[in-house]
């Protein structure tokens, strides 16, 4: 006798839905005033759309996909991340000219579908907590 497992399929991240949050982020963004840089990643961690603002500081674009990244791997927003990567937190790790680890500010985002992991948004170029708001309203644009 065989016993069968019967799974539910959770539509993926698509091209499409990438660049809906790249552009729910940077009109969020715009209307702050703010200009920035976007990353989002699918559950393989593979970049599926990315915008560089060239008004955004040029570091701005690699730590939107560094924040996609580490969103993914660990799946939780990074803004929960960082009191974890302090000196004596959980993830101790070199720490900026900004005394935050530049992996773990806020601004990255996991994205779920039906209870799955299916990606992350990454978002650089405002302060830490702007970030974080830009990606989270993206995140919650995403159908």
């Amino acid at each position: 006798m065989s016993t069968t497992t019967t799974t539910t399929a959770v539509a993926p991240l698509t091209i499409q839905d990438a660049e809906a949050l790249v552009g729910a982020a940077r009109s969020t963004a715009e209307k702050a005033g703010v200009a920035v840089a976007v990353s989002v990643v699918d559950a393989g961690g593979h970049l599926l759309a990315f915008r560089r603002d060239d008004r955004a500081v040029l570091i701005a674009g690699e730590t939107s996909t560094r924040k996609a990244f580490t969103a993914l791997q660990l799946d939780a927003p990074t803004a929960d991340l960082v009191d974890a990567v302090q000196p004596g937190g959980l993830f101790h790790t070199l720490p900026t000219a900004l005394d935050r680890p530049l992996l773990f500010i806020a601004g990255g985002i996991p994205l779920h579908r039906d209870g799955r992991l299916i990606g992350a948004i990454g978002v650089g170029g405002g302060a830490p907590e702007q970030d974080h708001g830009f990606a989270a309203a993206a995140a919650a644009s995403l159908v």
